[in-house]
C-alpha cells in the first residue's frame, strides 16, 4: 500500500535563505517542533540522524534517512526505510522538499510517500498525527527564514 502527504507553505524569503535554514541541520533544535535534533550533511548517499519528540515516556524516535538528491535551493529527497526483525518492505518513506519560487518568494512543497506492509495499519494515526506536525515544521521554517523567532512548545 502507498499514503502519500503533502503540504506547503508560501515563504516571503528568497530561495537562498530558505535553503539556508532547512539544510542547516544543527540549528533544527531552536526552532523545529517535529524534528527536535538533527545531525549529519545533506550530500547524495550521506545517511541523516532525525530525533522526533517522544512518542511516550518510553518511546523515542530517531530516524536515520539516506539522502537520494540534493539540488541547492531546488530539492531534497530523503528515504527512510524500516525493517525490523530482518522483514524488508515494512515501511518505507520517501520525503521530498520541493522550493519554487511563487508571489515574489518562495513555496515549499513538502511530501511523504510512505510505503510498505504496516502502511495499511497506520495510514488513518499517520494522517491526523503527521500532517499537523508538517504544516507545524513548516510555519516554523516560514518563520526562520523570514526572521520571525517563533516559540518551541515542548512536546
Amino acid at each position: 500500500m502507498t499514503f502519500e502527504l503533502q503540504t506547503f507553505v508560501d515563504i516571503d524569503a528568497t530561495p537562498e535563505r530558505v535553503w539556508q535554514v532547512l539544510t542547516d541541520l544543527p540549528a533544527y533544535s531552536q526552532w523545529n517542533p517535529f524534528i527536535t535534533h538533527a545531525e549529519g550533511t545533506f550530500a547524495v548517499g550521506e545517511r541523516l540522524s532525525l530525533s522526533l519528540p517522544p512518542v511516550n515516556a518510553f518511546l523515542r524516535v530517531t530516524l536515520r534517512p539516506t539522502v537520494l538528491e540534493v539540488t541547492p535551493c531546488r530539492r531534497l529527497l530523503l528515504r527512510s526505510r524500516q525493517s525490523r526483525l530482518g522483514v524488508p518492505g515494512l515501511f518505507d518513506a520517501e520525503h521530498t522538499f520541493t522550493l519554487t519560487l511563487h508571489d515574489g518568494g518562495v513555496r515549499l512543497l513538502e511530501e511523504q510517500r510512505l510505503r510498505g506492509l504496516l502502511v495499511a495499519l497506520m495510514a488513518r494515526p499517520l494522517n491526523r498525527r503527521r500532517l499537523p506536525a508538517l504544516a507545524a515544521m513548516n510555519a516554523a521554517l516560514k518563520d526562520r527564514s523570514e526572521g520571525r523567532s517563533a516559540t518551541i512548545l515542548p512536546g
